[in-house]
């Protein structure tokens, strides 16, 4: 079988475009975003998809781009979104950080962190073990292929060469979409949260019962106790939470693209 590509020397410009997108989507990417994924991978699979991609994509008209100053902007255009896309889905998984970090911080665990090399950013050891085994079911449940196919709706919502400017329906959707990541770090870190707070209620009760009991010093070990016994427990639905990240990524991947269509 033979992949006929004469048709890129005749429409290298439209191919550029597809190219620039995909590449910016896989700068900042859940998996793909990684750096310890060598460069070239992620270019030579960029150039691949786009390949493939330019057999479908509906090219935009000449006229989109008459000088090279309209051209190098319609690039950077794509770019832009292809890395914002990217950035919506990395920005969806870091409410797993977020409900580590407060785990953390009702068990103990405050001032324990761990550099990552790979985000070159210090985290907090239960977030990097959230987030370690959402990547690992990520992956099992072919998460890497919902980003290709995202990003492949993405031509036929956002075609190439389309305009768009920033107004109040853009800000709202930013604005939405911090509050749904908190929202979702929250439910997350309930269990913990909850079962701390019980805790630390029924200390206050035996701090007043029984002053001779010195709660500071049972209290630090049955709250680190307690805290990763609910964590173990939950671990049971931790494939059901990376199943509603992942439909809510495409939801608010696809909401963003629709938004940038009606401006």
């Amino acid at each position: 079988m033979t992949i006929p590509l004469d048709f890129l020397l005749d429409m290298w410009d439209a191919f550029l475009l597809i190219f620039v997108r995909i590449t910016g989507l896989f700068v900042v990417a859940p998996v793909f975003g990684r750096q310890n994924l060598p460069a070239y991978y992620k270019i030579g699979f960029s150039f691949i998809l786009a390949i493939v991609l330019s057999y479908t994509v509906q090219y935009p008209s000449p006229g989109s781009y008459a000088s090279i100053f309209t051209y190098i902007l319609l690039v950077a255009k794509e770019f832009i979104t292809g890395l914002a896309l990217g950035y919506i889905s990395y920005f969806i998984l870091t409410s797993i950080y977020l409900a580590g970090q407060m785990i953390d911080l009702h068990i103990g665990f405050g001032m324990v962190n761990v550099f990552d090399p790979e985000a070159n950013i210090q985290i907090p050891v239960t977030a990097n073990f959230y987030f370690i085994l959402t990547m690992l079911i990520f992956i099992i449940i072919d998460g890497h292929h919902l980003l290709i196919y995202t990003l492949t709706e993405s031509f036929s919502i956002l075609p190439l060469g389309s305009r768009f400017t920033i107004k109040q329906p853009l800000m709202d959707f930013v604005i939405g979409l911090f509050g749904s990541v908190f929202a979702i770090s929250f439910k997350i870190a309930a269990p913990v949260t909850a079962a701390v707070l019980i805790a630390d209620l029924a200390l206050g009760i035996i701090a007043k019962a029984v002053p001779q009991v010195n709660v500071f010093i049972v209290g630090l070990p049955l709250k680190i106790l307690l805290g990763l016994g609910v964590i173990l427990i939950t671990l049971t639905v931790f494939r059901s939470i990376v199943h509603v990240l992942m439909g809510g990524m495409r939801e608010e991947m696809n909401y963003f693209m629709e938004i940038l269509r009606e401006v």
